[in-house]
C-alpha cells in the first residue's frame, strides 16, 4: 500500500460516526469537569418543523399537504413532537428533555459544506477557522487528552494536545509494513516511535468493535463516558437528513431518522449509569428545511429549525422558543422559518453547564461574540 493509498484508507476509517475526545491522562482525573457534553451531528438538514412541528400555528398545515403526521402533544400545548422521537418524548415526560425551536447557526447560504463547516467551527464566516467550538472550550477548560484519531473533526480540534480517538480498522495497520509505518510517520513530523504508539493504540481501540451504525455507535460511546478515566466529550454523526424528495410523515426517509436519532439517545441514556446526571446532550444541524413541501414531496434547504436537549443535567423538561409565527411575511426569504435565536447560545448553556465555564468567557473565546445572549437559566434553573 502506497502513502497515498493508506491516507485514502485512513480518511475512509474517520468517516466513522462517533469520536470521543477529552481522555484524560494519567493523575489528571480528579481535576476534571464532572460533567460530559455529546454532539449529535444531525447531518443534511433537519426538518425541525417536522420533528417537532408547532401544532398552534395553523400556516403550517396549509403549506405541507402529505408531510404531516399524528404528531404528541408536548407539555405547553402549541408544539408536538413526531411519533417516531418515542424516548426523547419519555425523556421531556420525567424531565430530562428539552427542545429549543426557531434556532439556527448564524449562516443563511443553505450550502451543506459551508453550513457544516459553521456548525463545528462556531464562527459566522465559512473557512476562517482552524479550530472548533468544542475543541476551544476543552483548551479553557483545561480537559487534557492523547491523541489517536487521524482525523479530527473541526468541532473538536483546539490549540491544547487534546486529541480524538474513535472506534476504528484501518487495513493494514494491525501488523504494518514498513512502508505503511513510514507513511503514518510522516502523519505525525516524521516521529517513528510516535507513530508505533499510536499503531499500538490503534490495535487497543479495536476492543470497541467497527460497528458504524450510530446505535452501536452511541453504545461504545456510552461505555467510555461512563468511565472516571474516560473521555468527556462525545460527537455522533446521524447522516441522511438531506430529504428534497420522499421526505415522508410518519414513515419514511425522515421517520426513519429521526427513529435512529431516537434510539441513539435512548441507548445513551440507558448505557451511562450514574454519569447520566452529569451528562447533556445536544443535536445540531447545518440548517433547517422550507416550510412548503416542494413537487418531490420533500423539503428543499432552509434557514431556522431545532435542537433536541437531553440529560441529568437539564432542570426539567421545556419548550425554548421565541416563535416568529409561519406566515408569509414572518418567513426568512418568504420561505424559511426565521431563526430567533443563535444556536451558539444553546451551545454556550450547555458549555456553562458541563464544563462549569463562565458564559462571557464562552462567548469572548470560544465564539468569539462577546453579545452572544446568556439563556443558562432557561435550560439549567
Amino acid at each position: 500500500m502506497h502513502r497515498r493509498g493508506f491516507i485514502r484508507s485512513a480518511i475512509r476509517g474517520a468517516g466513522a460516526s462517533l469520536f470521543l475526545s477529552g481522555v484524560p491522562h494519567v493523575g489528571f482525573g480528579q481535576d476534571l469537569p464532572a460533567g460530559r457534553i455529546i454532539l449529535i451531528n444531525l447531518q443534511g438538514g433537519l426538518d425541525g418543523l417536522a420533528a417537532v412541528p408547532p401544532l398552534g400555528d395553523d400556516s403550517l398545515q396549509r403549506r405541507r399537504r402529505s408531510l404531516m403526521t399524528q404528531v404528541v402533544p408536548l407539555s405547553d400545548g402549541f408544539f408536538g413532537l413526531h411519533p417516531k422521537l418515542e424516548a426523547f418524548g419519555q425523556l421531556y415526560a420525567r424531565g430530562q428533555a428539552s427542545v429549543v425551536h426557531a434556532t439556527a447557526f448564524p449562516y443563511t447560504k443553505r450550502s451543506h459544506f459551508e453550513g457544516q463547516n459553521v456548525l463545528q467551527s462556531g464562527v459566522t464566516t465559512p473557512y476562517s477557522s482552524t479550530t472548533g467550538w468544542l475543541g476551544r472550550a476543552m483548551d479553557l477548560a483545561t480537559i487534557p487528552g492523547r491523541a489517536l484519531s487521524l482525523h479530527t473533526p473541526l468541532v473538536l480540534r483546539g490549540s491544547l494536545d487534546t486529541d480524538t480517538y474513535f472506534p476504528a480498522d484501518i487495513s493494514g495497520t494491525g501488523r504494518p509494513s514498513a512502508e505503511i509505518l513510514k507513511a503514518f510517520a510522516e502523519m505525525h513530523s516524521g516521529d517513528v516511535q510516535l507513530a508505533i504508539n499510536k499503531l499500538s493504540e490503534q490495535k487497543l481501540v479495536r476492543e470497541y468493535g467497527v460497528s458504524r451504525d450510530p446505535i452501536s455507535l452511541a453504545s461504545k460511546a456510552a461505555s467510555a463516558l461512563a468511565q472516571d478515566d474516560g473521555p468527556r466529550v462525545a460527537v455522533i454523526r446521524v447522516d441522511d437528513f438531506d430529504t428534497h424528495a420522499g421526505q415522508g410523515a410518519e414513515f419514511g426517509n425522515l421517520a426513519n431518522q429521526l427513529e435512529i436519532t431516537d434510539r441513539v439517545i435512548s441507548t445513551l441514556k440507558v448505557s451511562m449509569g450514574r454519569v447520566w446526571s452529569n451528562t447533556i446532550i445536544l443535536t445540531s444541524t447545518e440548517f433547517g428545511r422550507t416550510v412548503a413541501q416542494n413537487g418531490s414531496e420533500g423539503t428543499d434547504h432552509g434557514y431556522g429549525g431545532v435542537s433536541l436537549l437531553a440529560g441529568g443535567l437539564l432542570s426539567g423538561s421545556r419548550v425554548v422558543a421565541d416563535w416568529p409565527g409561519l406566515g408569509k411575511d414572518d418567513l426568512f426569504e418568504g420561505r424559511d422559518l426565521m431563526s430567533t435565536l443563535d444556536y451558539r447560545a444553546v451551545c454556550a448553556a450547555c458549555l456553562e453547564a458541563a464544563f462549569g465555564l463562565e458564559h462571557d468567557v464562552i462567548a469572548d473565546q470560544v465564539f468569539f461574540e462577546p453579545k452572544l445572549p446568556r439563556i443558562y437559566d432557561k435550560l439549567f434553573v
